[in-house]
């Protein structure tokens, strides 16, 4: 089985919902026609696409010819899901087609989705780094067996593994462009780092303490509750001195990267006073399910925060945070490579 990995920036497509992966390059019309001569497909992206770099030429003929011919039925296809970071697994199952109606990303594939959601966290180090690939559509090589066996009902392998990301056989040009560490990989590898981190290096009781200093940071006032009896209620914040003053804020933390339901979050809701004189807030380093969501999204008291938002936050306070929880995070700013891959 040949594991491919699928990029899209346009997240309103709903490839899942909708059952197919999609490339864009619409306006080099349809491949149905196309023949495998690679040369002819750059002659024919360059007349198309005049104002391309020469550099830019071979990598898009490759993405094209692997979503045309080297894609098969029953190919594993990953599409990564930047908004909150997660894997989603599926099954090639139909051949090529375009689908002239679609306002974009028109050339497509039929997919049966077979697991979805799942946190990144849940692989290796190796394997999250492959499938970062700065390349719209790329072969996953050298983790390819650890995602099988995932799909076939295996445990995720989240234990260390190499970072190494292999070539692939098409233009010197297009392989360098899959391996190379650009902005956008290094973002999501210090992302994952920052979640991995506070896994590993944190129980639930020290998880709470950080969020409260995170909220300190942010300029509130917080004291994490008593373990037991808390109700659900993890940290109390609060804008003014004495936490006198409306609203209080009642913080659930979950250290956890798998879903989170809707019986927790109404655990929560259940806790808070009404008439907006208490807000809820639950915060987790995995994802929400949609039962969840749907009660974030129609209660005004209410803020859900998966893992990817709260990594945001981390990332957005952390000068003000203590010695003692930067040296448990060590990151620092620097500049780094912001070149488009596939623009040359």
């Amino acid at each position: 089985m040949t594991v491919w990995g699928v990029h899209s920036d346009q997240p309103q497509l709903d490839l899942v919902g909708n059952g197919f992966v999609a490339i864009g390059w619409d306006d080099i019309g349809d491949l149905t026609d196309l023949g495998s001569d690679k040369d002819e497909l750059k002659e024919r992206i360059a007349a198309g696409r005049p104002w391309a770099k020469p550099g830019a030429i071979p990598v898009w003929a490759g993405v094209l010819l692997r979503f045309r011919f080297e894609m098969q039925l029953g190919d594993l296809v990953i599409y990564p899901y930047k908004p909150d970071s997660t894997l989603n697994f599926g099954r090639i199952t139909s051949d090529y087609y375009y689908e002239g109606s679609a306002p974009q990303h028109r050339n497509r594939r039929k997919v049966e989705w077979l697991k979805t959601g799942i946190p990144r966290a849940e692989f290796s180090k190796g394997a999250r780094y492959e499938v970062g690939s700065a390349v719209t559509l790329f072969r996953v090589r050298t983790h390819d067996k650890e995602f099988i066996e995932f799909v076939e009902g295996a445990k995720p392998a989240s234990a260390e593994s190499p970072l190494r990301t292999p070539a692939v056989s098409v233009d010197e040009a297009a392989a360098r462009a899959e391996e190379e560490p650009n902005a956008e990989r290094i973002e999501e590898y210090t992302r994952d780092f920052v979640i991995e981190t506070l896994l590993k290096e944190l129980d639930g009781p020290r998880f709470e303490h950080f969020v409260a200093h995170l909220m300190e940071a942010m300029g509130y006032r917080a004291q994490v509750t008593p373990v037991s009896g808390d109700g659900g209620v993890d940290v109390i914040a609060h804008r003014d001195p004495l936490g006198l003053e409306p609203p209080i804020i009642k913080v659930q933390c979950k250290r956890v990267v798998g879903g989170i339901g809707a019986p927790e979050v109404q655990k929560l809701t259940g806790s808070l006073a009404p008439g907006g004189s208490e807000l809820g807030l639950f915060i987790t380093l995995g994802t929400f399910h949609r039962d969840a969501v749907h009660i974030g999204r129609t209660r005004q008291d209410l803020r859900l925060v998966n893992g990817n938002e709260f990594v945001d936050l981390v990332l957005e306070h952390y000068e003000r945070l203590g010695t003692e929880w930067k040296r448990m995070l060590p990151l620092r700013s620097l500049y780094v490579v912001d070149r488009e891959p596939e623009a040359g």
